[in-house]
């Protein structure tokens, strides 16, 4: 069919090109068809079995086209009909059609007949169908005498209708005198033949007006059968009865109503026959009779029964297969079944068919010396005989034809002229029906005619395929040809398709492939061509698309649709939801790119579609948005299965709107003690809507459910009903119950008291109950009302009592109580601790041991000991200061504890003392001891005074806390070079009375940094760090002092200027720096290059010029190194108390050992080496220079 091969995505547009090509003989040109020639075609004719109505007119349909058009004849019963010569007949002008004129006095009955219309002109005949016209009829019931039905209880009846021939038949139903239609089931059935079928009768199918009814559709009248009686006897009606008409001494009774197993009513026998025609319904029926009524199941022998096609009506008494074919046939089974058995029928169905096509034959337009044919393919069962016929007649007697050779059910044309153009016909045939076709043979000699008007534009979309229409007629058939532009060449290649109707193709247009296309058309008999033209635009493209979107009701959302497009073209955007047209509602705000819905309400929820139409093109995309909301609250709630502890609550869930529903959560109300308070029963989830509720007794509960999903809690359901829970003894009694003693002499008993549902009914009472514990007592009980404490007096101090607190009601006591421990009041405890020791572990700890008092005497709970202790004096000095008491406590029943934080070399006094849960005990005697000597904290201050080429004086006071006798004083230093390199250390011990040292043969203008601490027979203290210089040499200043002139020099002095420049700079960024809590680098460096011999310095430690003192970090202000007198105070320090007990002061573990370790702070010593500690000062910086 096609020039050139095509890609599988174009297959369908060229299916579509070819079947528009088959299917059409001549182009539909009117101005072609009004020059050519054509032999006749039936358009229209009436069905070939005609019922009419006796009572309308009769119009028999024939209409066809040709050219010259048609005249028309008719044939009735094979005879040529001559309408001319009947009044009642007329034939439509232009047409075929007959009118019968029956309602001016003409019988329909003298019009039956087989009817065929012939429409012929120069170039043929065609002919119809052979029409069969019959009138309807619709024939009354004939009389008939009705005898009463009188049945069993039980048995079967059939009721027959048999009503009256009609045509077509009619259509039964079974009403009643009011025209009501009488109820069907599976046991009452109204059956294809339309008689009436009871399985088995019951008392109430007694009744006199059954009546069949018949409707004749084509006449629209109704037939009325005479109403039939039915009437029922039951058994105890007919014993009664034959009771009655014998004597005495007879015997008699019926048999009771016995159940029967199925018996077919129809199809009688066991097998039977159906024949049905292909594409036809088939109806196969099994009606029981049985008691209990039967049940019909349908199976097909040897196979299953066909799927999408099979039907059960009239309660599967009735199997409909629809459209049925030859593989329908077989053998189908119809089972009827009760509970006493079966019983079956077997149909064999055979399919038959009438003909139907294969291939029917196709009109054929040829030019002459064309060859041709003309195929007539049908099937049927049994297979249809193919006969032809030209023009109407039998082909074996129509004219000779030479290029005309018949081959069964082809014709076979060769070297055709213009005489051989005829109308053939075929008819295929068998005992089912019949089928006739009409196709011309047209020869035709015409020269090419170009049907596509002249410079027709064509536009597409870039991408897209191209069809450029060269629609054309000639005879023979012309070649077309395709040309571009005005003088290019014949298109080839696999970039084109040419179709056979002269289409040109061009699968995928570029913009390349506009412009100028011309098409050619030739035969022997003459040459034409046309121009059309091709303009490619660009595709309209979304390029932001809607998104999806879940929003919650009444919020905002937007869609967005951009889009770009081709600029001559001009784009229209449509929104649909849900491919419809948007409400009609002002909360919708289409704007240029967007979608806005303000308020979203649930019936927003739905797919938004951006569409974007364009003359040539058209794109769309969507988006879901999802509402979602709480939920709709739970409704109907419903309480079933009340029993006296339990009930199951159900519910109907609301609408979960578009949010899953995750759980739903139960409260009950008790009516009866919180009215109006809702409280928490239970939460299940959401997928289960009914739950078993746990009760308590005497509570008037209702329940309300409340659905939960991810956006949050419905409303509550409206209350469930009221229940009202039958009256208990108490389940259960009162909790935490306790007896504690709130003076010496009493014992005080709480408890929780109940909730007013779980005292199970009223009259809610406590008994409570007591006695001393291990001695032989009863107990005494009494009974008090709705409270939560009772106070028992008088009884011994701190004993032991066993308590018990039962609930009860009016019903009765609640189950028996268990038993707990109360004591009674407490006392103070009335002994010391003994045997009282202290041993000092080291200067600063010591640990007390002490003997436990008896229990009797502490006449309570032991909570532990107390360890009071304080400080007498320092052994150092004789100076005594404000005495402050610490105290340690030790948990529970310990002997002994740890005292930290104690001040070395001093005189410290303890007692112990027992506390109970009233208070304290009596002291134990004060405890004497005494720690021993510990390392000295550092002098209080070192203080370098009077500066000499080559010496320097130290000053210095002793420490704040000597800890012991001081043995000396420890000095070293070392000197610092202008590249902050330190030089070898140097260390002097300096007698323990000492204050002050002058140290000699020192380097002039030299830095130096000292390092001292005192000692004692322990150790060493921690040691305060100061830094001083020595004065310049007197010759050198002199030679200072004569270089005055070269100072005086303009160079020297813009230099001098250039140098204090830097310096006021470098002055301004350490400044900052120090502002900022920066440090110098060189204290890194200090740091780093330590005396490797001395512990390394901590960041606490004073540094000369850096920080203040040892103590405090603070840069000094103003550039200044030191105090005015050059003296580093360091402030006075207590070593912290590290607290090993509870209480105020610490705790210990349970060994009483102390957690923790108690130390003191040391200094850093200085490093050996050459490298600096710190910066220079701009003072040294100005020195270096000179």
């Amino acid at each position: 069919m096609m020039k050139k091969s095509i890609s599988a995505s174009k297959a369908s547009l060229v299916l579509f090109l070819c079947q528009m090509i088959s299917a059409l003989d001549v182009p539909l040109d009117s101005k072609l068809l009004e020059e050519l020639s054509q032999p006749p075609t039936i358009t229209q004719q009436s069905p070939k079995d005609y019922i009419v109505d006796p009572r309308e007119n009769i119009v028999i349909q024939c209409e066809a086209k040709g050219k010259p058009p048609p005249s028309f004849s008719w044939t009735r019963n094979g005879t040529h009909f001559d309408i001319d010569k009947d009044a009642q007949v007329t034939m439509k002008p232009n047409s075929g059609t007959l009118v019968i004129n029956i309602m001016n006095g003409g019988k329909a009955e003298a019009y039956e007949g087989v009817y065929q219309c012939t429409a012929r002109n120069e170039r043929g005949a065609a002919i119809s169908n052979n029409i069969v016209i019959r009138p309807s009829r619709s024939p009354l019931w004939t009389k008939e005498k009705l005898e009463p039905n009188h049945v069993r209880e039980g048995d079967s009846l059939v009721l027959h209708c048999r009503p009256p021939v009609g045509l077509p038949p009619p259509i039964i139903f079974w009403m009643d005198n009011a025209f009501q239609r009488l109820p069907q089931s599976e046991r009452v059935s109204q059956g294809l033949n339309g008689d009436l079928y009871f399985s088995n009768v019951q008392p109430e199918d007694t009744r006199e007006d059954y009546i069949c009814y018949a409707r004749f559709n084509h006449t629209q009248t109704i037939q009325q059968k005479q109403p039939i009686s039915v009437k029922v006897f039951s058994m105890d009606s007919l014993n009664d009865t034959i009771a009655a008409n014998l004597s005495d001494t007879d015997i008699y009774g019926a048999k009771p109503v016995t159940e029967r197993q199925p018996i077919l009513l129809t199809p009688t026998g066991s097998t039977s026959t159906k024949v049905e025609l292909r594409g036809n319904v088939l109806l196969l029926e099994c009606i029981a009779a049985g008691l209990p009524t039967p049940v019909i199941r349908w199976i097909k022998e040897g196979g299953e029964l066909p799927a999408n096609r099979t039907f059960f009506e009239n309660f599967k008494k009735t199997l409909k297969i629809i459209d049925v074919s030859e593989a329908d046939s077989g053998n189908y089974k119809c089972i009827a079944r009760n509970i006493l058995g079966s019983a079956h029928h077997v149909i064999s169905v055979t399919v038959k068919a009438a003909p139907y096509w294969i291939t029917a034959p196709r009109n054929l337009v040829l030019s002459p010396g064309e060859d041709g044919t003309l195929i007539c393919r049908a099937n049927g069962n049994p297979k249809p005989n193919i006969s032809w016929l030209a023009n109407g007649v039998p082909i074996a007697i129509a004219p000779e034809d030479p290029s005309r050779k018949v081959d069964g059910d082809t014709i076979i044309f060769s070297h055709v002229q213009e005489r051989s153009s005829a109308v053939y016909q075929c008819n295929a045939s068998n005992e089912y029906g019949y089928l006739l076709a009409n196709a011309f043979v047209n020869v035709l000699a015409e020269p090419p005619r170009i049907l596509t008007p002249a410079n027709k534009l064509y536009q597409v979309i870039a991408d897209s395929p191209a069809l450029l229409d060269c629609a054309y007629f000639g005879s023979p058939k012309p070649e077309i040809e395709w040309f571009k532009g005005v003088k290019g060449s014949i298109l080839r290649g696999d970039e084109y398709v040419f179709h056979d109707n002269g289409t040109l193709e061009i699968p995928v247009a570029q913009k390349d492939s506009t412009g100028t296309y011309t098409c050619v058309a030739r035969n022997e008999l003459g040459k034409i061509q046309n121009e059309v033209r091709l303009e490619v635009k660009d595709p309209t493209m979304i390029i932001k698309q809607p998104e999806y979107k879940v929003i919650q009701r009444y919020g905002q959302v937007s869609f967005e649709c951009i889009i770009k497009h081709d600029f001559t073209l001009l784009p229209t955007v449509i929104w649909l939801k849900d491919n419809d047209e948007l409400p009609d509602d002002e909360r919708f705000l289409v704007g240029k790119d967007n979608l806005t819905i303000m308020n979203v309400t649930d019936k927003d929820d739905g797919t938004y579609t951006c569409i974007v139409n364009t003359t040539l093109d058209s794109v769309s995309a969507s988006a879901v948005l999802t509402v979602v909301a709480r939920p709709n609250p739970p409704f109907d709630l419903e309480l079933t299965g009340q029993l006296e502890r339990s009930v199951e609550l159900s519910w109907i869930p609301g609408d979960e709107n578009n949010s899953p529903i995750t759980n739903f959560v139960i409260e009950y109300e008790d009516g009866l003690h919180e009215p109006g308070v809702w409280h928490y029963q239970t939460e299940v989830p959401g997928t289960q809507t009914t739950v078993q509720l746990k009760l308590s007794p005497y509570v008037n509960y209702s329940f309300r459910v409340i659905a939960v999903n991810e956006i949050g809690r419905s409303q509550p359901s409206e209350p469930s009903e009221q229940y009202l829970t039958k009256s208990a003894n108490p389940d259960e009694n009162p909790s935490n119950v306790q007896g504690i003693g709130s003076e010496p002499d009493n014992l005080v008993i709480t408890w929780e008291s109940l909730k007013g549902f779980q005292s199970n009914g009223p009259g809610l009472q406590y008994k409570v109950s007591w006695r001393q514990k291990d001695v032989d007592d009863e107990w005494t009980s009494v009974i008090v009302a709705n409270v939560s404490k009772y106070i028992v007096s008088g009884t011994p101090t701190f004993v032991p009592y066993e308590i018990k607190v039962q609930a009860l009601n009016d019903l009765g006591y609640a189950p028996e109580p268990s038993e707990v421990i109360g004591h009674s009041g407490e006392d103070l405890p009335m002994v010391a601790p003994g045997n009282v020791q202290v041993h000092v572990i080291n200067s600063t700890l010591a640990k007390v041991h002490w003997d436990p008092v008896p229990l009797k005497s502490v006449r309570g709970h032991l909570q532990g000991y107390k360890v009071y202790y304080w400080k007498v004096q320092s052994l150092s000095r004789r100076s005594r200061r404000h005495v402050e008491k610490k105290i340690l406590t030790f948990r529970g029943n310990k002997t002994f504890g740890m005292l930290p934080g104690l001040e070395p070399f001093s005189s410290y006094k303890l007692n112990v003392r027992v506390v109970n849960g009233k208070g304290e005990g009596p002291a134990s005697p004060d405890k004497v001891f005494k720690t021993p000597e510990g390392v000295p904290s550092s002098p209080s201050f070192l203080k370098i005074t009077n500066p000499t080429l080559d010496s320097l004086t130290l000053e210095w006071g002793s420490p704040t806390h000597p800890n012991g006798v001081l043995t000396s004083y420890i000095l070293k230093f070392q000197p610092i070079n202008n590249t902050h390199e330190l030089g070898p250390l140097v260390e002097i011990r300096i007698p323990a009375n000492e204050s002050s040292l002058i140290l000699k043969n020192l380097n002039y203008s030299t830095r130096y940094k000292f390092y001292f601490n005192a000692q004692t027979s322990v150790g060493s203290g921690s040691q305060i760090t100061e830094e001083a210089v020595t004065i310049m040499d007197e010759g050198k200043m002199a030679m200072a002092s004569r270089q005055v002139d070269i100072a005086t020099q303009g160079w020297f002095i813009g230099l001098m200027c250039a140098v204090a420049l830097l310096i006021l700079i470098l002055l301004i960024v350490c400044f900052i720096r120090r502002n900022k809590g920066g440090k110098y680098p060189v204290k890194e460096k200090e740091d780093a290059h330590a005396d490797p011999e001395i512990q390394p310095m901590k960041e606490d430690d004073g540094t000369f010029g850096e920080y203040s003192d040892a103590e405090d970090h603070k840069p000094l202000k103003k550039g200044s190194r030191t105090p005015s007198d050059r003296t580093v105070k360091k402030e006075d320090s207590d070593d912290s108390l590290v607290d090993y007990g509870e209480g105020v002061n610490g705790q210990f573990n349970e060994d009483g050992s102390f957690i923790g370790q108690y130390s003191g702070k040391k200094e850093k010593e200085p490093a050996e080496g050459n490298e600096s500690s710190e910066a220079p000062s701009p003072v040294n910086a100005m020195n270096s220079f000179v």
